[in-house]
């Protein structure tokens, strides 16, 4: 499976509590964000992978979850109205965002 399966998988697959802990509050959001970057770093992925991931889970996130809040909201509408030439760069900052948090 490749990696950025795995992201949309490993989100798809988080029980409704987890999802609930990880989206009811931004940082949460940020920080949950930040240790899967740190997790792909270590596993030796590059930052065009990491994005390619982080365009997978935003792509789920954005068709299957509601925003909890207006962070949230915002980039939600960001990446819906986003053609696929925007996305990639909006996901690029996304994991630049989140690998600083950490």
């Amino acid at each position: 499976m490749a990696h950025e399966d795995r992201a949309q998988h490993a989100a798809k697959n988080l029980s409704q509590e987890d999802k609930n802990e990880i989206l009811n509050n931004f940082q949460n959001f940020q920080d949950y964000l930040g240790n899967k970057v740190k997790q792909g770093e270590r596993l030796g992925l590059s930052e065009e992978a990491l994005t390619k991931a982080a365009q997978r889970v935003a792509d789920f996130l954005a068709d299957k979850e509601e925003p909890r809040n207006r962070e949230e909201y915002l980039l939600k509408q960001l990446w819906l109205v986003a053609d696929e030439e925007n996305k990639k760069p909006l996901a690029n900052t996304l994991v630049k965002l989140a690998d600083q948090t950490n």
